[in-house]
């Protein structure tokens, strides 16, 4: 099976859904309310699963260890809410990118702010742009 194929991409998108509601189900209290499942990558022989996992707070590496130890009961239900030939072992993977793109958003929006304030103390037109001679 290619890691592209149509199959492939149908049981990431399935893995993904499930891990999703189980992991709200987890009890343990290093797992983060506000932890989410942003990608899921099954390998072609479904034995292995890295799981990308996005999480709002600061405490992603608790929030890890926490799915970590977790990993046998997550398995066992997806197991019974995936039917699939095996059941991977899943890997977490922290996600950063979404508080990158905050960070990155906040970067530009300060630097636009920071342009705006010297062309106004130069007394440039901000809205077109600087005076052409």
């Amino acid at each position: 099976m290619k890691k592209n194929s149509t199959k492939n991409n149908r049981i990431n998108s399935e893995v993904q859904r499930a891990l999703s509601s189980i992991i709200r189900t987890v009890k343990d209290p290093r797992v983060d309310p506000f932890t989410s499942i942003t990608d899921v990558s099954v390998a072609p022989d479904l034995k292995t699963c890295k799981v990308y996992v996005s999480v709002l707070s600061d405490d992603g590496e608790e929030t890890l260890r926490g799915l970590t130890s977790a990993e046998g009961y997550i398995r066992h239900e997806l197991a019974r809410e995936v039917n699939l030939r095996n059941t991977p072992e899943l890997k977490f993977v922290l996600d950063n990118s979404i508080s990158y793109g905050v960070d990155m958003s906040k970067r530009i929006d300060e630097v636009i702010a920071a342009d705006k304030r010297a062309q106004d103390a130069r007394g440039e037109n901000v809205e077109n742009g600087p005076d052409e001679n």
